[in-house]
């Protein structure tokens, strides 16, 4: 192992926080790991990592150490970004973390023709509502719905989706249309629970609905199951019921009091270059999500964010 790669593995240690995490991304033996790591602060002669038996910290040394190997492989990783996209087809695993309702409706349907454009990307989505630490379980991308707090990491807005009110023509059949906010006090009203409280409903003026109602979840699929059973009235992002409302199957209400957007963006980390096989995963889907959310003559105006 020449001294990048012994930088690179220092550089993964201390970003997955143990040798053994680190050593198994490198496919070689934690022995083999932590001999390489001693080698390089034998020939830097300094201590980068303070080891014992249960744990592993890095040393003040270390630390500036890591900031200035962090920025030398990234900058050879550009390098060899560059020159690979002069000599070869983008090639590589992309590894990417998506909501399951949203990687099931905008992502998943649009890989053929992703791999027909670029064979030689392979994609691993690991489906989930949870925010994964991106660099300390190894992904490279992630796409996130709502305001985002952390600021370690990059993020490229792909779109923002207006919340849509909506219901089966069935039961306004039923129930009769709400005129206005106020009127949804006298309907069944699918509430989206957060730590078990229920996300209330903004419109315009400041307007707010606390929803009541028999059926309530914390999960967007089993909410959009309950809208086609007829169970009540949902308030939610557009992309969620975006082909039901394109279909007829859902009727949208109450558009005139319509506020609310949620953004959706592409998230990486920020001390990391992008690679081009993650740059066009993420141009591709700044593409489709384009045409998927454009719902002609239902009055969503989805904003779609830029591609640069």
């Amino acid at each position: 192992m020449d001294r990048l790669d012994a930088i690179r593995l220092f550089v993964r240690v201390v970003e997955k926080g143990s040798f053994s995490a680190a050593a198994r991304e490198a496919g070689i033996g934690q022995s083999a790991a932590s001999k390489q790591v001693a080698a390089l602060e034998a020939r830097l002669g300094a201590q980068l990592l303070q080891r014992t038996s249960r744990s592993m910290a890095v040393t003040e040394l270390g630390q500036t150490v890591y900031d200035a190997a962090l920025r030398l492989v990234d900058d050879f990783s550009a390098i060899e970004s560059l020159v690979g996209q002069g000599q070869s087809k983008p090639s590589g695993l992309v590894r990417l973390s998506v909501a399951p309702v949203f990687g099931r409706l905008y992502v998943v349907p649009h890989l053929p023709a992703f791999f027909a454009a670029y064979p030689d990307i392979s994609v691993e989505m690991a489906a989930t509502d949870r925010h994964i630490n991106l660099i300390e379980d190894g992904f490279d991308l992630a796409i996130r719905h709502g305001n985002l707090s952390d600021s370690s990491m990059t993020a490229r807005l792909l779109a923002k989706s207006f919340f849509v009110t909506v219901a089966t023509p069935v039961y306004f059949a039923r129930h009769g249309v709400p005129q206005a906010p106020r009127d949804l006090i006298d309907h069944a009203c699918i509430g989206f629970t957060s730590r078990q409280d229920i996300r209330p409903w903004t419109y315009a003026r400041g307007v707010t609905h606390h929803p009541q109602g028999p059926f309530r979840t914390s999960d967007a699929e089993q909410g959009r199951a309950a809208l086609l059973a007829h169970l009540g009235i949902a308030h939610m992002p557009a992309w969620i019921v975006a082909p039901e409302i394109a279909s007829g199957a859902l009727q949208m209400v109450l558009q005139d009091h319509a506020v609310e957007t949620t953004p959706i963006n592409a998230v990486y980390p920020s001390r990391r270059h992008l690679p081009i096989k993650t740059r066009l995963l993420i141009d591709f889907l700044a593409t489709t999500l384009a045409r998927d959310l454009a719902v002609p003559g239902h009055g969503i105006a989805t904003e779609i964010g830029p591609l640069g």
